[in-house]
């Protein structure tokens, strides 16, 4: 592989895996509310009314999920919180900086707080509003930020009508051109990435291994959630899953999970523009490394494998779909661990096949606690489809969307997802929000 080739390859990687605090869809709101209140105040303005528009799987993501170091949930106290702590320079980690009194304050305006969906077709769209009347004169003041496609990627500010920032992808004619699907490498030129690559090249993924590690410890430790990591790694239940990787690999991916997804201030290294996607593309994996006393360029290369798989699925489905995250990072994590354990190129696409005609059909009805539990069900999905792998066991391409192509295949699931679901995102929604 050329340089020029590989270079392209690590920076599409640092695009796609970056760190994360909390659900990156609460996330992405505060991180536009942030950037419209931060020059808001620059005309010594405070903020005291905010509206908020977001596209529908970003509502979806964001009605049931806990806000990081709080014991709230829900889009309205992420903007109301933002408002009063956030930074936009913190990117994705926005509210890093929540105290118990920065909660006090946002509980304090949440009835200055409006959320509501956007009508413009855009999978991936949030403006925020910041109004706020002068102590001088009394006079209106209003700022706007505006996030599309990607939940870090701030296109357009305004102050009071003027322009002061704007991509050239933030007018609505640049939409179509936007939503093609992004370059990835395909599963032959992963590998060939994967296990040619200096080492020095790619150490840095093994961040992903140490700050997903760290949740999945605090998962472990503490009562977040359901508790799911928790109880599968509990003594008690020996019987049901006895002393194996399997076990500790779903443990510590769900531990991870119900840490996440509960307020946990510990951020998430994530997967495109997914905290839950980056934990279980990285952790089967770990987890695995961990019981072969795997070196620290085998579980890079591995890693490698299971975050390029997942991006490169994920492209053919958009930042956001009906279609669980969990499908997507757990089957690049089965590539991973058939890595680890000696499998070559024929054997991941095989793991590939596999889960694909195994767990494709999962839904996302939005983040929450119970994501612990899709995440669990995508690890032991991994694990089994990679042991099958090795074997030489692959789905028959005389099975449902299975063909013999890897590549095929995965376009296939980026159909159903992308294509053929939409009326199933829209009856989620539809039931979360009428319940």
């Amino acid at each position: 592989m050329e340089k020029k080739d590989r270079e392209r390859i690590i920076e599409l990687i640092h695009s796609e895996v970056k760190p994360a605090l909390g659900c990156t869809e609460p996330g992405a709101v505060a991180l536009a509310v942030a950037a419209a209140a931060e020059k808001l105040r620059e005309t010594g303005v405070e903020p005291d009314r905010i509206s908020v528009e977001v596209s529908p799987n970003i509502m979806k993501n964001g009605m049931g999920v806990g806000i990081p170091g709080t014991n709230a949930v829900g889009l309205k106290m992420a903007t109301a919180l933002s408002c009063v702590c956030g930074k936009s320079s913190y990117g994705l980690e926005v509210l890093k900086d929540v105290t118990p009194e920065a909660e006090r304050r946002a509980e304090a305006m949440l009835d200055d707080v409006t959320v509501r969906l956007a009508d413009n077709g855009i999978l991936l769209y949030i403006r925020a509003i910041c109004n706020g009347s002068s102590k001088k004169d009394g006079t209106e003041h209003e700022s706007k930020a505006v996030i599309e496609y990607s939940h870090d990627s701030i296109v357009l500010i305004e102050r009071d009508g003027e322009v002061l920032f704007a991509t050239e992808d933030s007018s609505r004619t640049s939409t179509a051109k936007k939503e093609e699907r992004p370059y990835t490498p395909d599963m032959k030129a992963i590998y060939e990435f994967a296990t040619t690559a200096p080492f020095e090249d790619i150490r840095f993924i093994l961040d992903a291994a140490r700050m997903n590690k760290a949740l999945a410890d605090e998962g472990l430790k503490g009562n977040y959630g359901l508790k799911v990591g928790k109880m599968i790694a509990a003594g008690d239940n020996d019987t049901v899953y006895g002393d194996c990787i399997l076990r500790h690999a779903m443990a510590l991916t769900a531990a991870a999970s119900d840490a996440r997804m509960a307020g946990s201030k510990l951020p998430a290294m994530s997967n495109s523009g997914s905290g839950n996607q980056g934990i279980t593309v990285t952790m089967p994996v770990v987890a695995v490394a961990e019981s072969m006393d795997a070196t620290d360029e085998q579980l890079a290369r591995a890693l490698i494998i299971a975050h390029l798989t997942a991006i490169h699925i994920k492209s053919y489905l958009g930042k956001l779909s009906a279609l669980c995250g969990c499908v997507i990072a757990s089957t690049g994590a089965s590539c991973g661990i058939v890595y680890l354990r000696g499998g070559g190129l024929d054997q991941i696409c095989h793991a590939v096949k596999n889960m694909i005609g195994n767990i494709t059909g999962m839904v996302c009805d939005g983040a929450k606690t119970g994501c612990a539990l899709k995440v669990a069900a995508g690890v032991a999905s991994a694990m089994e489809s990679a042991v099958l792998a090795l074997d030489g066991i692959c789905i028959s391409s005389n099975d449902g969307i299975i063909e013999d192509d890897t590549e095929k295949c995965i376009a296939n699931v980026g159909s159903i997802g992308s294509k053929g679901m939409q009326v199933t995102d829209r009856m989620i929604l539809n039931i979360m929000e009428n319940k």
